[in-house]
């Protein structure tokens, strides 16, 4: 019998019998998924309802990944069940000891992956064995090397590490966060970011993760761990910042991880938002501020920034080159770590600032740039195809999309066929959410304004029958909203603040009652590359597959011409993407 239709059926119904469907469901797509001799097999999940009646025993429905929905049995019948089900495989039998020895890999989400390393797993058991996590644990024994060096040496070190989207780089640091060398389990580390959702989606699953204090074995350094609470183990950069602005107050961390710190402030943006909050005195950027912080600790500290490519999506925002300015300045005597492209002469960083680089001696490590996306188990080309479909060549863009039957990809021009069509994707417990550009405004006359809040623990976290839920696919985030963090499927509202011309992308701003033109050149919170980033953090959110929405658009609306929505629809064709059918 189906799960759906015993569920009236069973005493104690309702949602717990949901959660043990889902639950059931969910370890199978487990299996299916990460384990290794698995993956070529049909998969039947059962579920015993010990108060079950006796039930018609049947098979439903199949996925094309040959993972069945679940089969609710009563006890009496798993054995005919099993029985019959065996029975009616064409396929060729299973080696038990073969299978049971097949590798486990794992790609648990960020939220996921959060929660098992602050039960106290190591990065390695969470993680892949293949090209990605590979390069993830080659990363992190090279920041771990110099956590060591400063420990055992003394002295000051800024370690910057590198990666495309979805590499891993906040998983990385939180692994170095949850870290405890066994001769020093009192010496704390703390995750910061300016990330404001990720902050709060992360804090609030370690918050409703309530078996992370049961689960923990009982070794001091795990004591330590589980007696820390989320809001001291992962903290906004702003509230660290205003905590330590007495110049007298020594920082308690001796390693301190910035993620994304590509998005750091400048002098302006942070002197102009400390005055707003009474300091009108503060003349430092982030990074200059930040490091003056760790440099009061007499012993040793490591500064470790999380570089995210192409993810600037705001004003203000320094990148690499404003750390190094920090470095130039008081701070002559820190060690630099950095993977070799940053030194490159199409780098972030100017010939002085390379110069400079050198003469200090800075330590250039290629294990220090995470080049493989590991968001995406099914694969990994989903963010080398969304760079080329945001550029100009729809070729490349055609033959780096990923296979259809690992990671499909499709446009709709639908608004409802693209929730159906997640809807249909997404099983157990995985997450689909619609997702649309923070100046989209014109999706509006969809019934998606973006605009309207969202309150991300809710969406991030909550289960389906909750409407602030991103599975009840009512709300859309922005990129704000999920930058770092991520979805199994998402579906991306495409609107015409980034459209195609015969001259290639344009990049646009709604202002009143009318779209205006960004040049290349424009300064401010509109700037060109900050609309194309912010696609390109909507378009590398999924783990599994996507589905793209173009409006069609209003003859009659000046602000929502079809012409300009077809154009995007086309070059999303032409770049390999295919329509719904």
């Amino acid at each position: 019998m189906r799960a759906a239709d015993l569920r009236d059926r069973v005493q104690g119904r309702g949602s717990r019998l949901r959660h043990a469907i889902e639950q059931t469901h969910g370890y199978a797509l487990d299996l299916k998924n990460f384990h290794v001799t698995s993956h070529d097999k049909a998969i039947i999940p059962i579920l015993v309802a010990t108060r079950a009646p006796p039930q018609q025993i049947g098979l439903g429905f199949w996925a094309e990944d040959r993972v069945h929905d679940p089969v609710c049995l009563s006890p009496d019948d798993v054995l005919l069940a099993i029985q019959r089900f065996l029975a009616s495989g064409g396929g060729p039998g299973i080696d038990a000891t073969a299978w049971s020895e097949g590798a486990y890999r794992p790609t648990p989400s960020i939220i996921e992956a959060a929660e098992a390393l602050y039960a106290g797993h190591d990065v390695t058991a969470i993680s892949r064995s293949e090209a990605g996590a590979e390069n993830l644990s080659r990363t992190a024994t090279a920041i771990a090397a110099v956590v060591s060096r400063m420990r055992e040496q003394g002295g000051k070190a800024i370690c910057f590490v590198t990666g495309v989207p979805g590499a891993g780089k906040t998983l990385a640091g939180l692994n170095l966060a949850c870290q405890r060398h066994p001769e020093h389990p009192d010496e704390h580390a703390v995750f910061l970011s300016g990330n404001g959702p990720l902050v709060a989606v992360l804090r609030e699953a370690l918050r409703r993760d309530g078996r992370r204090t049961r689960d923990l074995p009982d070794e001091p350094e795990a004591r330590i761990l589980r007696n820390r609470e989320p809001d001291t183990f992962i903290q906004n950069i702003h509230h660290f910042r205003d905590f330590h602005l007495p110049p007298a107050r020594v920082p308690n961390e001796h390693v301190v991880v910035f993620d994304e710190a590509q998005r750091a402030w400048d002098k302006v943006k942070a002197a102009k938002f400390m005055t707003k909050r009474g300091h009108t005195d503060f003349d430092q950027s982030e990074p200059s501020f930040l490091l003056s912080v760790m440099d009061r600790r007499q012993d040793w500290c490591v500064v470790i920034c999380l570089i995210g490519e192409g993810q600037e999506v705001n004003e203000g925002e320094a990148g690499v080159a404003e750390w190094i300015r920090a470095l130039q300045a008081d701070l002559r005597h820190w060690h630099v770590f950095l993977p070799p492209h940053l030194l490159a002469d199409n780098g972030p960083l100017d010939g002085v600032q390379r110069w400079h680089l050198g003469q200090r001696g800075a330590t250039v490590d290629a294990g220090l740039h995470l080049a493989v996306s590991v968001r995406s188990f099914r694969a990994e080309r989903v963010s080398a195809f969304v760079s080329a479909l945001l550029a100009e060549d729809a070729s490349t863009a055609a033959a780096l999309r990923p296979d259809p039957s690992q990671f499909p990809i499709a446009f709709t021009r639908d608004l409802f066929a693209a929730r159906r069509w997640l809807r249909q994707r997404r099983r157990a417990g995985e997450r689909a959410g619609l997702l649309a550009s923070s100046n989209a405004l014109r999706l509006k006359p969809e019934g998606l304004h973006v605009k309207a809040p969202v309150d991300v623990c809710h969406w991030f976290l909550d289960d389906n029958d909750d409407v602030r839920s991103s599975n009840a696919l009512e709300d859309a985030a922005t990129e704000f909203d999920v930058q770092g963090l991520e979805l199994d499927w998402s579906g991306v509202a495409w609107d015409l603040n980034y459209r195609r011309t015969t001259g290639g992308w344009q990049a646009r701003r709604f202002h009143g009652n009318q779209w205006q033109r960004i040049s290349a050149t424009d300064s401010g919170i509109g700037r060109a590359e900050y609309v194309r980033n912010a696609y390109r953090v909507l378009l590398t959110r999924a783990r599994q597959g996507m589905v793209i929405f173009v409006p069609c658009g209003d003859a009659e609306d000046a602000t929502r011409p079809p012409a300009d929505y077809d154009a995007i629809a086309d070059w999303l064709a032409a770049c390999g993407v295919p329509a719904l059918a």
